[in-house]
C-alpha cells in the first residue's frame, strides 16, 4: 500500500491479500445452494474454516480499515472534506462502473429502472438497514463510507478517552443488536450487512493500532489468538455457519457478539504482524503485496468471473465438491485475478487519482493510499 508521499505499508498489503482470498474462496466454493461445496461441510483441518466461512474476510477488511486510518491520521490534523474527496476519487470510479454494468444487465432481464435506482439509493443511505445490498460486494464499500463519516469523531474520542472509547461503543452496539434480536428473532442481517454490526471492527482496528506496541514480538499471544479464533470459527462452521445456523438469517445468539469477536482477534493479529515483521518487497512477499495493492479491484470484479470459472472446472476438468480440492482450485483462480486487478487499476482507477487533494496539515504528510481496498 503506497501513499502519494511514497510511504509503503507492505505488511498491511499482505493482510489485504489474505482478506481478499478469504472472500474469493468463500464465493468460489459456496455459490448458489452451496455448490460446488455444500454449506453443510466443514474441513477437518480446523484453520481452513476461515476459508470455508470466508465471508469473515470482510471483517478482516473492516478491522484493517480502522487500523490503517488510525495509523495514517493519529498524529496529523487533516481537512475532513478533502479526506472524503480523496476517498471518493479512489473508490467511486470502479464502483460507478460496476453499478452501471450490473444495472444494465438487470434492466435487460426485465427489472424496472426506477425500482433499481430506488434500491441503489436505499443501500447507499441506509446506515442501519440491511435491505437492498449493493451488488458485487459494494455494500461493504458503503459501510466503509458510513465509517468515514464518523471517523473524525472516533479519532477525537480515542485521543481524549483512549480504550474506553472502544469499550463504550462496543457495549452500545452490542446492546442495539440485542434489542434487534429480541424484536425480530434474528440479528445476523444487522450484524453482517450494516455499520451497527461493523462498527465494532472499525473501533477495534483503531484500538489495535493505538496499543500495537503492547503486542510487538508477543509470539505466544499471537499464536494463542490464532488457534483460539480458528477453533472458534471451526465450531461455528460445524454448527452450520453463515447460511445453515440453522437457516438464513440465523436465529443464533452468536451474531450478537460475532462482530466484536472478529474485530478483537483480527485487530490483535494485524497489529502483531505490522509491528513485529518487516517484509521485503521481493519474491513471494512482493507478489502477495501486489495482490493486496489490487485487492479492491479483485474484490469487486471477481463476481463476474467466479461462477463461470467454478462451473468450467467442475464440468470440464474435474469434480471439485471436495472442500480441499475446491480450495486448491480457488487459490489458482485467485492468482489469475491479478492481471484483472492490474488492468482495472491501470485503466479505470489510476486515471482519476490525479484529482486527489492534499488534506494533511503537517510536515509529516501522508495523503491517500494508492492502490488500496476499502476495502
Amino acid at each position: 500500500m503506497r501513499s502519494s508521499s511514497g510511504e509503503h505499508f507492505l505488511a498491511l498489503d499482505h493482510v489485504r491479500a489474505l482478506a481478499a482470498f478469504m472472500v474469493f474462496s468463500w464465493h468460489f466454493c459456496h455459490q448458489s445452494e452451496g455448490l460446488p461445496v455444500s454449506f453443510a461441510s466443514a474441513p477437518a483441518i480446523f484453520p481452513l474454516a476461515l476459508l470455508d466461512e470466508g465471508h469473515t474476510g470482510v471483517a478482516l477488511f473492516m478491522t484493517l480499515s480502522g487500523y490503517l486510518f488510525a495509523k495514517l491520521l493519529h498524529r496529523n490534523d487533516f481537512t475532513f472534506s478533502l479526506f472524503l474527496w480523496n476517498r471518493f476519487v479512489r473508490l467511486a470510479p470502479l464502483m460507478i462502473l460496476i453499478l452501471i454494468i450490473v444495472g444494465v444487465k438487470e434492466i435487460y432481464r426485465g427489472a424496472a429502472t426506477i425500482e433499481l435506482i430506488r434500491r441503489y439509493i436505499i443501500s447507499i443511505f441506509s446506515i442501519g438497514s440491511p435491505s437492498g445490498p449493493l451488488p458485487n460486494g459494494l455494500w461493504s464499500i458503503m459501510v466503509e463510507w458510513h465509517f468515514y463519516l464518523i471517523l473524525p469523531l472516533l479519532l477525537a474520542a480515542f485521543q481524549r478517552f483512549g480504550l474506553a472509547t472502544a469499550v463504550v461503543i462496543i457495549v452500545v452496539s452490542t446492546s442495539m443488536r440485542s434489542i434487534f434480536y429480541i424484536e425480530f428473532g434474528e440479528v445476523q442481517s444487522l450484524a453482517y450487512w450494516t455499520l451497527i454490526g461493523r462498527i465494532d471492527q472499525f473501533v477495534l482496528g483503531i484500538a489495535a493500532f493505538r496499543y500495537s506496541g503492547m503486542i510487538k514480538d508477543k509470539h505466544m499471544i499471537a499464536a494463542a489468538t490464532t488457534i483460539g479464533f480458528t477453533a472458534y470459527y471451526w465450531l461455528f462452521d460445524r454448527s452450520g455457519g453463515f447460511y445453515m445456523m440453522p437457516r438464513y438469517p440465523s436465529s443464533s445468539l452468536v451474531w450478537i457478539i460475532m462482530p466484536a469477536v472478529e474485530g478483537l482477534a483480527y485487530g490483535l493479529l494485524i497489529s502483531y504482524y505490522d509491528r513485529t515483521f518487516v517484509p521485503r518487497n521481493t519474491g513471494i512477499s512482493w507478489v502477495v503485496g501486489l495482490i493486496g495493492a489490487y485487492s479492491y479491484s479483485i474484490y469487486v470484479l471477481h463476481f463476474f468471473f467466479i461462477s463461470p470459472a467454478a462451473e468450467f472446472i467442475y464440468y470440464h476438468i474435474m469434480d471439485i465438491t471436495n472442500i480441499y480440492v475446491a480450495e486448491a482450485w480457488s487459490l489458482l483462480c485467485f492468482l489469475l485475478m491479478l492481471p484483472v486487478g492490474h488492468l482495472s487499476f491501470r485503466f479505470i482507477e489510476s486515471p482519476f487519482l490525479r484529482f486527489r487533494k492534499r488534506y494533511m496539515q503537517t510536515s509529516a504528510e501522508i495523503t491517500v493510499c494508492s492502490p488500496q481496498k476499502i476495502v
